[in-house]
């Protein structure tokens, strides 16, 4: 080499040092981050991939915080519901203890009463204050709204098809509503047995004449109860009716009196005042059966109801006498139906309503969805709504109120205290489904989807510390040497000297 303006051993050892002082700054800076992609370049798509997975993760951590919330959220509505529970077991005790009526002087009751009172009272403050910050959860504020649930699409009369309508949890869209269509397919039937009047008398004759040929004692059987009855010769089907209507919150069986179709002697029915397979009429004759009541007067000696089919939404509902349920992912229901629909008789067997929102709305999935959003209902837990129509409210027991202890009504202040105990068992067993099947199975769910993705992306992302410290070596005696190779190309040119002189 005998040129110096051009040194061309000096640029390729310049070039040579810059690549490695390159690679050696790449390894410093993924030793000092950690990260083997910092920026685009280092891997695009590495880059994309590592981001997408990093959103997701993002939207997992998100997703397991809000369902510990939600979590945490129905632990305390569950404890306020265990205090609710246990008053209502007292109220129960109360009204039990006072129905002994003998047994008890009236200040005694009165201090029974006086104790309810303040039972009911601080039911009334447990669901007006348990909350969660400024949310209340007790009080109706997380129930769900409906909107047409007294409309008879038939014929436009403002008449209920419902006692209740208590939607448990249910799927709607922003912004939007879910119809509810319940159609009657089959009417349930309460048990039913006929008797007809009019045996053969001593002398062998046969009347047929509406009432009894001869004295007879008999048995009525019901799901509440049993019932012995005695009646004499000649006893009319209006006297039976009323003696069995009288035994009716003992039996659960009513009668009522009718002469059949084309004509013929008085007869009586015997039904269930309930309806479905849960109830059932046993009539025995115990005495003369051959001579009080005509041939073959009785048509059979125990009867069952029959539940009804009910679809909802086009699905078959769960059916028990006039109530029914729905059960699916995106709604679940439970309605009691009033007689004359669930019962029959009714023109349109066909009534809709609207799901117009409220519930406890919880996101607990990475993406933000209706599939990933879970509701539930909790209704109001004062004493203006524990209970039914039907029985009465809790409300009812309060001095003054139509179930008092000073009234008497053991009988339905007893039903109307289990109602109110069952529906907040019920609600119970509700929450506590909704931590541990669905809340408690989406956190472990979450967190194993979670452990998973942050390996996918760590092996993306994160640098191999091994690989990167033997790289660093490598670019250290890279560039060291590389000095050195620049240092001597470098002072080659000045071997040029040496010719001049």
């Amino acid at each position: 080499m005998t040129r110096i303006n051009t040194n061309v051993q000096s640029l390729i050892a310049r070039h040579a040092l810059a690549i490695n002082n390159v690679s050696l700054t790449d390894s410093l800076r993924r030793l000092s981050t950690g990260l083997r992609i910092n920026s685009g370049k280092d891997d695009p798509s590495g880059l994309i991939a590592s981001e997408t997975l990093r959103s997701t993760m993002r939207g997992i951590s998100a997703a397991v915080g809000n369902a510990e919330r939600a979590d945490t959220i129905v632990a305390i509505a569950e404890g306020g519901l265990q205090e609710i529970a246990n008053l209502l077991l007292e109220v129960e005790s109360l009204v039990d203890r006072s129905a002994n009526e003998a047994g008890l002087t009236r200040q005694e009751v009165d201090a029974n009463q006086m104790q309810i009172d303040a039972i009911l009272n601080s039911i009334n403050r447990i669901a007006d204050s348990v909350a969660f910050g400024d949310k209340k959860l007790l009080d109706g504020t997380l129930a769900f709204t409906t909107s047409g649930v007294n409309i008879n699409e038939a014929t436009g009369a403002a008449q209920s098809h419902f006692d209740t309508v208590s939607i448990n949890s249910a799927k709607i869209a922003e912004g939007s509503f879910r119809s509810v269509v319940v159609n009657l397919v089959n009417s349930s039937e309460v048990a039913h047995i006929s008797a007809v009047l009019g045996g053969t008398t001593g002398t062998g004759s046969n009347p047929l004449s509406g009432a009894l040929g001869d004295s007879t004692t008999i048995q009525v059987r019901g799901n509440l109860g049993s019932e012995i009855l005695s009646f004499a010769s000649a006893a009319t089907a209006a006297q039976i009716v009323t003696a069995v209507n009288a035994s009716t919150a003992v039996t659960g069986v009513k009668a009522s009196a009718y002469t059949p179709i084309g004509g013929g002697a008085a007869s009586v029915s015997f039904s269930s005042s309930g309806y479905g397979t849960d109830a059932f009429v046993a009539v025995k004759i115990i005495e003369n059966q051959s001579t009080a009541f005509a041939t073959n007067g009785l048509e059979t000696e125990r009867d069952e109801g029959v539940d009804g089919t009910v679809t909802i939404n086009g699905t078959n509902a769960i059916v028990r006498g006039l109530k029914a349920s729905m059960r699916t992912g995106s709604l679940s229901l439970d309605l009691t139906m009033k007689a004359a629909f669930g019962g029959g008789g009714q023109v349109s067997p066909t009534s809709q309503f609207e799901i117009t929102g409220g519930g406890a709305i919880f996101s607990i999935s990475e993406k933000i969805s209706l599939a990933g959003k879970e509701a539930i209902g909790i209704t109001s837990l004062t004493s203006a709504t524990l209970g039914t129509v039907t029985d009465g409210f809790l409300a009812t027991l309060n001095s003054g109120g139509t179930n008092d202890l000073s009234k008497k009504n053991f009988t339905t202040s007893q039903k109307i205290v289990r109602e109110a105990i069952s529906q907040v068992a019920t609600l119970r067993g509700r929450l506590g489904s909704f931590q541990k099947d669905t809340l408690g199975s989406t956190i472990n769910s979450l967190n194993i989807a979670l452990e998973n993705i942050t390996a996918a992306e760590s092996v993306i992302r994160d640098a191999d510390f091994a690989l990167v410290t033997s790289n660093l070596t490598r670019a250290q005696i890279l560039v060291n040497s590389t000095t050195v190779a620049l240092q001597l190309a470098n002072a080659q040119p000045q071997s040029i000297l040496a010719l001049l002189g």
